[in-house]
């Protein structure tokens, strides 16, 4: 079994940026994803357009060069593609990570869908779009259910309930009115959230203001059945005819995945893992967290620009011990 420096789990950009650091640093390192590059950002929506200018999700100082100033999915694919085979970093795509076991010599034996190894440093950039938070009503496993919304084309003409008010559901429900979709929102909070897009923003609101998508403020859906939903406001319950259901309330990290690991919470209501903000190490010697699996439940504490920066702390840890 072979030995390495750092074994870095997930192959998304803060992935990368570690594989390129170490590399940097003369470490032996190995990157491994359980699916393509890039994992989470393939399964983006196809029309997806970041929040953050290009500038901001740049890589190593290495241009990203965006037709518009915030960039869609598709350049992002093709800029950490670029990257990665620039760097001609060491990665394995499609590989499993099925345990992590630190040894009494205080190396870690990693097992996989594929092979075992050995590092003496691993660091989890694991993201949190593999794991939606559920709605738990009757009916969430019907066919007609997504948590993930790709393509507008797809509800052209049906009627589609999207629940949730954030940028994802945003999107998707202006898409789908745009293709012919009859869309109606259910939103748990009483208006649109303020974290989404400033240029949508207005976007949503004026087409709810107009009647062309439907919105029930304050509810939550109670049940899915095959062709309609029921949805609760206030104490009233009221059904909807309804062909799709695109229940886009976000994502979580993989709190089983990291509890196996032996990381701790800082507390139990937003599920903060427990990490040194200077150096990212866990409760676990030579174990670390960098990305947006830091933020437990906060999600939207931490994205590409405000999280590169923990590829440096780690790997300048690992160097100065």
């Amino acid at each position: 079994m072979k030995h390495i420096d750092v074994l870095i789990i997930g192959g998304g950009p803060i992935g990368i940026a570690c594989g390129i650091e170490a590399k940097k640093a003369g470490l032996s390192y190995l990157i491994i994803e359980k699916g393509c590059l890039v994992n989470s950002l393939y399964h983006y929506p196809i029309n997806m357009q970041f929040f953050s200018s290009s500038e901001r999700l740049e890589l190593d100082d290495i241009p990203f060069i965006s037709a518009e100033n915030k960039p869609r999915r598709k350049e992002a694919l093709e800029y950490y593609r670029r990257v990665t085979h620039l760097h001609q970093l060491s990665i394995h795509l499609f590989e499993t990570v099925l345990g992590v076991h630190k040894q009494a010599e205080g190396h870690f034996e990693i097992e996989t869908s594929k092979d075992r190894y050995n590092a003496t440093h691993v660091i989890v950039a694991t993201g949190f779009y593999d794991f939606p938070n559920l709605l738990n009503i009757p009916g969430e496993n019907l066919p007609k259910v997504s948590h993930y919304y790709n393509d507008p084309h797809y509800y052209a003409h049906m009627e589609v309930v999207v629940v949730g008010a954030s940028n994802s559901s945003v999107d998707a429900a202006l898409e789908c009115y745009r293709k012919g979709a009859k869309v109606t929102m259910i939103v748990r909070d009483s208006a649109i959230s303020s974290h989404v897009k400033y240029w949508v923003k207005p976007d949503i609101e004026n087409r709810i203001a107009e009647g062309a998508i439907q919105v029930y403020y304050n509810s939550q859906l109670t049940a899915i059945n095959p062709a309609t939903v029921t949805l609760e406001q206030q104490g009233k319950f009221i059904t909807l005819s309804n062909d799709f259901v695109l229940a886009l309330t976000g994502y979580r990290p993989d709190f089983n995945f990291l509890r196996q690991l032996g990381i701790t919470n800082q507390n139990e209501v937003d599920l903060l893992p427990t990490f040194n903000a200077e150096t990212m190490e866990t409760n676990i010697s030579n174990l670390y967290l960098a990305g947006v699996v830091c933020g437990g439940l906060n999600t939207h504490t931490w994205f590409i620009e405000n999280s590169r920066v923990h590829a440096q702390l780690i790997i300048r840890h690992i160097t100065q011990r």
